[in-house]
């Protein structure tokens, strides 16, 4: 993977990790409409750019997140984080055989896409404005709604911010909390495939940072991933708040049935 492949992928994830439309959906296609070669690197870097992501998350809200005396905060996003690490490696492998399916994919993004048209009138009496008052029950229940984000195309914000809204949280507090609950479950899902995870490379079964430091090449791509999604989800993450407190998810939904009809048009004429 060149730098200049590697800055273009990280600035889609940057981009789309905290919108509801997918980001590992929005990279495969990029990658397919660029050429790149979506070996066990490619599969590794663009989980291992997340952490650009998470960084941007935790220097955004670094007073919440630095609030030690706030003990409860930390325990309820344990507690939410909790189905995708037993769901995530239960289902490791399924997973990413799915990845290398553009199709389904394409699917996944236009059936999620009708749904959004219709989640701000379903749920628009929704007053709960305290991410503090969320109870252990009601973090399980969105930590599993996130769980529907192992299907690519899902989108793990939109289904963790549709299970906020569910479990009564307005827009902005659901697209918070939606926000925290990504910094432990993309840190256990990076580290996993840095640290834990064999991956292949010519013939050898080696680990995710042996990958990264196996030649110049990939360090620099893994480097510049992570710095740009760093800075580009940085200015996403304070743009969408105030779009999704003005337009909701109907634009995100419309957005999202274009975008996965052209791509499965794109796909079929392969």
């Amino acid at each position: 993977m060149s730098s200049v492949e590697a800055f273009i992928l990280a600035l889609v994830e940057g981009l789309t990790e905290f919108l509801p439309i997918s980001s590992t959906a929005h990279m495969i296609f990029t990658s397919e409409l660029l050429g790149i070669k979506q070996d066990d690197f490619f599969k590794m870097f663009t989980v291992s750019i997340q952490f650009g992501a998470i960084l941007a998350v935790v220097v955004t809200y670094w007073k919440r997140f630095f609030d030690f005396k706030n003990i409860r905060f930390y325990a309820v996003l344990f507690v939410a984080v909790i189905p995708a690490l037993v769901l995530g490696k239960l289902f490791d492998d399924k997973i990413e055989a799915i990845l290398e399916k553009p199709i389904p994919i394409a699917m996944v993004l236009i059936l999620g896409g009708v749904f959004l048209l219709f989640i701000d009138k379903i749920f628009k009496n929704n007053t709960s404005d305290q991410i503090n008052n969320i109870s252990y029950k009601k973090a399980l229940a969105i930590g599993l709604w996130q769980c529907l984000a192992m299907m690519p195309g899902t989108s793990r914000a939109a289904a963790s911010i549709i299970g906020g809204m569910q479990q009564g949280l307005n827009r902005k507090t659901a697209a918070e909390f939606s926000f925290f609950l990504a910094v432990p479950t993309m840190l256990a899902v990076t580290a996993y495939s840095v640290f834990i995870k064999t991956w292949h490379f010519h013939g050898n079964e080696i680990k995710g940072f042996q990958l990264i430091m196996e030649n110049q090449q990939n360090l620099m791509a893994f480097v510049i991933g992570n710095v740009v999604s760093f800075l580009v989800a940085f200015f996403a993450i304070k743009y969408f708040i105030s779009l999704l407190q003005k337009f909701g998810f109907r634009m995100w939904g419309w957005y999202r049935i274009i975008a996965g009809s052209v791509l499965m048009i794109y796909f079929f004429l392969l």
